[in-house]
């Protein structure tokens, strides 16, 4: 985007701040509404705070019902008030919550630093009307072993409900590519990008949140705790994704390098080699709430195989998806809107490398 460009967008658009002030909303109630997208903002080709245009508060302040529609379809609730809605008890809700069958949409700390996960009271009501026997009785025996042995898929749901929301509303590829690069640590991330121009620019363009990052030191640690991906599975996804979403951005324009050169990058295939080496050090088997993901490798020297089926619980059947893969079932959740049409561009780097993909997609 050129300077004339750039003014051009900033003249006709207010800050995040301003607007909220011109909707009506509290700061948390505006950041949730622009990652539902149910704001448009608009961010420099080259990153940037998000901005909202003028078009966009007019037409918002014209829906009916406003501000008070607005607010509340972007109404949060813990769990306790989220019990109530459900008309459960707050462990049982906790247990629910635990196996995946509703998504965290925001968390805070709390006086004890706590993390304290948030949801949509809309998503809870709509998980209450599509699921009435979860809420009553004994929970299914497999969703009981699945929390026996620790099982929490609410960092893991908030994590990527976060990434796809995020890749969704991004249109610059490498913003796209650097969304993903977050969910991984630094180690991974240089075994997935090599170049370490190709690993700045992905730190220059990623989307900034609405206002900014968390304020106090205590959010800013927990924020940097839950964003990289933990399990085996996910970082392998995570990794994956960040491959075919690199591909696609080095197709569009090459990382500067200092000085205004183009640098010299690494072929995606070496990225996707390191995230192969990676997982290829025996065999392993991770589980989560809506399928499996197996590795196995063969010993050193020999071709590494990987069977891939990396599953992300959908808010709407999770926690039946849960039971189902404790029960040795196939997983049969759809993945997160648009990641078919990703796996379905990449097929093509995946059978390069000797990966297969069985079943839907995956997040």
């Amino acid at each position: 985007m050129s300077g004339r460009d750039e003014a051009a967008v900033t003249a006709s658009t207010v800050a995040a701040g301003r607007a909220a002030r011109d909707l009506g909303l509290r700061r948390a109630e505006f950041e949730i509404a622009v990652h539902l997208g149910l704001i448009e903002v608009v961010t420099a080709r080259d990153g940037g705070r998000p901005r909202v245009p003028e078009e966009e508060i007019t037409r918002l302040r014209k829906v009916p019902g406003f501000p008070g529609s607005m607010a509340e379809r972007v109404r949060t609730v813990g769990t306790a008030e989220g019990a109530v809605l459900l008309g459960i008890a707050p462990a049982r809700f906790t247990r629910l919550a635990r196996a995946g069958c509703f998504c965290p949409v925001t968390f805070y700390l709390n006086r004890y630093r706590a993390v304290v996960w948030l949801y949509l009271a809309d998503e809870l009501s709509a998980f209450a009307a599509r699921e009435p026997e979860l809420l009553g009785g004994r929970a299914p025996v497999e969703m009981r072993a699945l929390l026996e042995a620790g099982v929490d898929r609410r960092p893991r749901n908030w994590r990527s409900q976060r990434i796809d929301r995020l890749v969704s509303r991004s249109r610059d590829p490498w913003a796209r590519a650097a969304v993903q690069a977050s969910a991984l640590d630094p180690v991974q991330l240089a075994e997935v990008v090599d170049d370490p121009y190709e690993r700045a620019y992905l730190v220059r363009v990623r989307p900034e949140p609405v206002f900014g990052r968390p304020a106090s030191p205590a959010a800013r640690e927990a924020m940097a705790e839950l964003l990289p991906a933990d399990d085996p599975d996910e970082i392998l996804w995570r990794r994956v994704s960040l491959t075919l979403e690199l591909d696609r951005a080095r197709e569009d324009r090459p990382a500067p390098a200092p000085g205004g050169d183009v640098a010299v990058h690494a072929t995606s295939v070496g990225g996707m080699a390191g995230a192969a080496r990676s997982f290829g050090g025996g065999a392993g088997v991770a589980r989560g709430a809506g399928g499996a993901a197996t590795g196995a490798a063969v010993g050193a020297g020999g071709a590494a195989s990987v069977s891939l089926v990396v599953p992300v619980p959908h808010p709407a059947t999770a926690c039946v998806e849960a039971s189902r893969v404790a029960a040795g079932l196939p997983a049969g959740a759809p993945g997160p809107a648009g990641c078919a049409q990703g796996l379905s561009r990449g097929r093509g780097l995946l059978a390069r490398l000797g990966w297969r993909g069985r079943g839907g997609c995956a997040g």
